[in-house]
């Protein structure tokens, strides 16, 4: 691994505690069958570990620790002594391995996670905002079923990586508004990952509507220039003409079609929010339940 890449895990890491410490502590809400298949599967992932631990003892957390049957896409197992402290994942939080777990979850879901009712054999859950290095910056939420097994504690987390469709709606006005009072510093912040514009898997882009080329991406502001008119899907769709004539004919509308979702990495459908603001494009697009 070499120095750079290490930095970038290391830094999106470090980056947790602010993240984390900004939240309230709340408990894990009831979630909607959009999550049903990412549930089910992270809990599946943590039954097996745990049967593997029960079965090779501590000989398992070197297992856990790399690339193979304990990492399926990015679901992976990670382990808590009971002290607290990371001795083990199949994921980019190894390099924090000896580090209090508080680091990488927050003060609120360790205590949660540490907690005296979680006994051998009880499944808790906890929830917390997570920024994993190779989400580009996104910070996520992301949803953990954890066991203890003897003196160790082993988790899986899983991304609810879908926003609903009203925090879309709510992002669309709340970037068209800003775009029509103040258009320059607004299209500054987006590429500048302004939280107000990226938030979990949802992120604003604007569009010259004149030059028809991005001016501004809340994701990936590399795409700053490009030709829009010109952008099509994963699948071969062209889709950037076909929005932009939904936003000069129409004025506003909506737009259907397939891209990566930046924190699962998987092609998945997305639904476009499109808004015309003077001569520019405003879109904020929000992922399907599968």
């Amino acid at each position: 691994m070499n120095d750079l890449f290490r930095m970038g895990i290391l830094l999106g890491a470090l980056a947790l505690p602010v993240a984390a410490m900004a939240a309230e502590a709340a408990p894990p809400v009831a979630e909607s069958s959009r999550y049903a298949q990412d549930r089910q599967a992270a809990r599946d992932l943590l039954d097996k570990a745990v049967a593997y631990y029960r079965q090779e003892g501590d000989q398992a957390l070197a297992v856990f620790s790399r690339k193979g049957p304990f990492t399926v896409g990015n679901l992976y197992v990670f382990v808590v002594d009971a002290q607290g402290k990371l001795v083990a994942s199949g994921g980019p939080s190894m390099l924090l391995a000896g580090q209090d777990i508080g680091v990488a979850v927050g003060p609120e879901a360790r205590a949660r996670l540490m907690a005296d009712t979680a006994q051998d054999g009880q499944v808790g859950e906890i929830e917390y905002p997570f920024s994993d290095w190779s989400l580009g910056g996104v910070v996520a939420r992301k949803h953990t079923f954890f066991q203890r097994v003897g003196e160790h504690i082993l988790a899986v987390g899983y991304y609810m990586a879908r926003a609903e469709v009203a925090e879309a709606r709510q992002l669309l006005d709340q970037a068209a508004e800003a775009m029509a009072s103040q258009p320059q510093q607004t299209l500054k912040a987006i590429n500048a990952h302004d939280r107000r514009y990226l938030q979990d898997d949802l992120y604003v882009y604007v569009v010259d509507l004149v030059s028809k080329r991005f001016v501004a991406h809340g994701f990936n502001p590399r795409l700053v220039g490009s030709d829009f008119a010109a952008l099509t899907a994963p699948d071969g769709k062209g889709i950037g003409q076909a929005m932009l004539d939904i936003a000069q004919k129409q004025g506003q509308g909506g737009y259907d079609y397939l891209w990566p979702n930046p924190v699962t990495h998987i092609n998945e459908p997305k639904h476009a929010l499109i808004r015309r603001v003077g001569n520019h494009m405003v879109v904020v697009g929000y992922y399907l339940a599968k």
